[in-house]
Order: C-alpha cells, then sequence, then structure tokens
C-alpha cells in the first residue's frame, strides 16, 4: 500500500488528478454505473442520468474492502424501499468495488447521487485532509476518505448520521439485483455468498430471507461454471484492503 502524499499536497480537482471512488451499492455494477458516466437510465431505475462532464470509462475498476457496514434505511427514490448507506465505524468490512476516475467525474457522481446537475468541481481539500467533509445533510452529502490505494485517496460519500440512528427499511427487490451484480462481477461471489452477505446487512435481515434473496437473484447471482452452489467463487483479482482513515 502506497502511503497517502503529505497534507500539502491535498487540493480540489486539478487537471489530471484522479482519485478512487469505492462504490458500495448499485454502482458496483458496471452497466448502472456507466449511466452516471454517459448518461441514461438503468433498467428498472425511475431516473435519468446526465452523466458526467467526461464521459470515459474508468480507467481501472478494482474490488475491495472497506472497514465498515452497509445498510439500508430511508427511501430511495431511484429503486424504491430502503437505500444502500455506509457507516465506516461500525466493525467489520464491506466489499466494494473502486473505479480509478478524474476528480471531475467523482464530483460529478456526487452532483448526481443527491439530484443536482453535474458541471461543478468539487474541493477536495477537507476531506483528504480530514477523512470527511460534509457538503449538505442529505443521504450522500457527507464525503469520506476511506484510505488510500496506490497512492491516491478511496473516495466515498454516506449520510452524516450513524447507522444507529437511523430506522432501517427494507430493499427493493430490483435494487438487491443491482448489488448482487455487482457483487459478482467486482468480487466473483457465488449466489449463496451474495444472498447471506445481503440478508444480514441491517434493513435486509429478517425482511429478506438468504433463501428468498438466493432465488431472487436468479443469474446476477449465479455462480460461475465449477464453483459451488455456496461459498465464494474466486474472483478475477485480489481484493484490496483499505485501511480505514475516518474520523
Amino acid at each position: 500500500m502506497t502511503p497517502p502524499p503529505p497534507a500539502t499536497a491535498a487540493s480540489g480537482p486539478a487537471p489530471g488528478r484522479r482519485v478512487w471512488y469505492a462504490a458500495y451499492a448499485s454502482n458496483m455494477c458496471l452497466d448502472r454505473f456507466t449511466s452516471y458516466l454517459a448518461g441514461g437510465r438503468p433498467v428498472g431505475a425511475a431516473r435519468t442520468y446526465p452523466g458526467c462532464r467526461d464521459a470515459r470509462p474508468p480507467e481501472r475498476a478494482v474490488p475491495v474492502l472497506l472497514p465498515g457496514q452497509l445498510y439500508f434505511a430511508l427511501e430511495s427514490a431511484v429503486w424504491t424501499g430502503g437505500c444502500g448507506l455506509y457507516d465506516p465505524l461500525d466493525p467489520g468490512e464491506m466489499p466494494a468495488r473502486a473505479y480509478l476516475l478524474s476528480a471531475g467525474q467523482f464530483s460529478d457522481i456526487a452532483a448526481q447521487e443527491t439530484a443536482r446537475p453535474p458541471g461543478t468541481d468539487l474541493d477536495l481539500t477537507g476531506v483528504l485532509a480530514d477523512g470527511r467533509a460534509r457538503l449538505g445533510p442529505g443521504r450522500y452529502e457527507t464525503l469520506l476518505c476511506a484510505g488510500w490505494l496506490d497512492g491516491l485517496p478511496v473516495l466515498t460519500f454516506t449520510a452524516p448520521w450513524r447507522r444507529t440512528e437511523a430506522e432501517p427499511n427494507r430493499p427493493s427487490a430490483g435494487y438487491l439485483r443491482q448489488l448482487a451484480r455487482g457483487l459478482r462481477e467486482g468480487h466473483g461471489w457465488s449466489a449463496g455468498r451474495i444472498a447471506a452477505y445481503l440478508g444480514s446487512r441491517p434493513g435486509a435481515a429478517g425482511a429478506w430471507l438468504p433463501a428468498d434473496l438466493e432465488g431472487l437473484l436468479g443469474p446476477a447471482g449465479r455462480p460461475a461454471p465449477g464453483a459451488p452452489a455456496s461459498g465464494p467463487a474466486a474472483p478475477a483479482r485480489p481484493v484490496r484492503k483499505i485501511p480505514g482513515q475516518v474520523p
């Protein structure tokens, strides 16, 4: 793991600056994420996205594990049901998919997550220096730097509150299918492992049984040929663990 640059190097977007965007919910699925980059409406979604100023695909996509936990709360305007949120201070590790992007692309993605028009570069000074920066009170308006990968910051966004302060809410079937596809694509997980993981997340636990989830996921969660019906399938590439730095 390459250590982070000194604090004096932290700044907002500049030509050539790159960051990792750690997607932990539906954007783990590359088809879904492409709607944020190039614009369009994902299958099953209720929103059309304008896309980024720079519509190029990610330079790289790698599976990562972030410290903390995924949970479902509030109401998704795109999928209905609970939306995926991240508490970096919860014990455990959360699978995610890190995309290597320009800082401008990350800024436009963050804007679209909060239903704002893309086109304004975020000042990343605060989140790079402190690990956390609050843009507003909303569900995806708190920027986090989960750590550093290959000398570049691993950024994501979530709500400003802790998981225990939110009322859990059952996620929809369509939303869970997107998460399942992302876990399959990015981490190579089997249907059984995906169902066990999603079925144990706060908001889904007790509302979705793992057996029901495994049937619900269908082709998105089926193991690769030769993989067991339960347990992990071999991922396409090594999973990178990101050491936490969020205060």
